[in-house]
């Protein structure tokens, strides 16, 4: 059963994934700090009509050729987000819930529609929903590879102008820097991250893989630096061991296990994390408790002295 492992395919998926991880935490990391993570759930479900429609326009199960159709739906969905709420007076989070919810719909319909067609049943299209790495030949390893470097090499090239865009965009818009074009970058390579993995993961639960290692990171320090460090290193972690586990079973879809292990990590420093976890808190309360308790004594001590 482990021999499975050591196939060249297999360890060819296992790196495709880790850096699938890596770049999904670091921009899940900046997705946090813009408070929208919800819009990496929108923009992932709203890609599924995109690979569908782009099977049958080609009428070919090619991983780049899906993932355009997917950019440019979830690029749709991002611009009637945005429509939505610059237009009417409803909010950003229940735009996002629409888009959501309306363009996965389409997705499952037309999906539905592809399966009961001559051929389509065979597509294997249905490991878009929950991912699939196993399915994944060499061609598709490469592209996922291909574009996810691009996005963690965008991040750490324009550190210092993402520190800015986030936490002092007055100062960065007098230093020269287009909000507009970052804005425009920042949806890049977002979209980029959700198409590339949504055959690893699946549309449903790659949002998951761009937030719960950004927040898990949270609880173990303060600086964007090192946060953005830590989440790329979750996020990677769990890449590469959820995607070992569903390997060890046949036909077992790659995604719920990649955001079980993410989901074990987020557990883990939600206790033991240094910054607010449960475990440092309580000993912080005992402390605190106990100088209280300390002083309380002193004080009666010296009231007692005084009489």
């Amino acid at each position: 059963m482990w021999s499975i492992l050591l196939s060249s395919n297999t360890q060819w998926v296992l790196l495709s994934t880790t850096i699938l991880g890596i770049a999904a935490g670091a921009i899940g990391c900046i997705t946090y700090w813009r408070k929208q993570s919800l819009m990496s759930d929108a923009l992932a479900h709203a890609a599924l009509p995109g690979v569908v429609i782009a099977f049958l326009l080609t009428g070919e199960k090619n991983l780049f050729i899906l993932i355009i159709g997917a950019a440019i739906s979830a690029l749709i969905g991002a611009f009637f987000i945005q429509w939505i709420q610059t237009s009417t007076r409803i909010t950003e989070d229940t735009a996002m819930g629409m888009i959501l919810s309306v363009f996965f719909g389409l997705g499952i319909m037309l999906l539905t529609v592809v399966n009961r067609t001559a051929g389509g049943n065979q597509s294997g299209l249905d490991s878009f929903i929950f991912g699939q790495a196993a399915a994944m030949v060499r061609s598709d390893v490469n592209t996922m590879l291909f574009l996810a470097l691009f996005v963690i090499l965008v991040i750490i090239i324009g550190f210092k102008e993402w520190k800015l865009y986030l936490f002092d965009p007055s100062f960065a818009k007098g230093l020269g820097l287009s909000l507009t074009w970052m804005n425009v970058l920042y949806t890049t390579v977002l979209v980029t991250t959700i198409v590339i993995g949504i055959q690893a993961v699946g549309v449903i639960l790659i949002a998951a893989l761009l937030i719960i290692p950004s927040v898990s990171a949270r609880y173990w320090t303060q600086a964007f630096k090192w946060m953005l460090v830590l989440s790329a290193f979750f996020g990677g972690i769990a890449g590469a061991v959820g995607t070992a586990l569903s390997a060890l079973g046949k036909g077992w879809p790659t995604g719920p296990f990649i955001v079980v292990v993410a989901f074990f990590f987020f557990v883990i420093s939600l206790i033991f994390g240094k910054e607010k976890g449960i475990l440092i808190n309580y000993l912080q309360f005992k402390k605190y408790q106990k100088q209280v308790n300390i002083v309380q004594l002193n004080t009666r001590i010296h009231k007692k002295g005084v009489e």
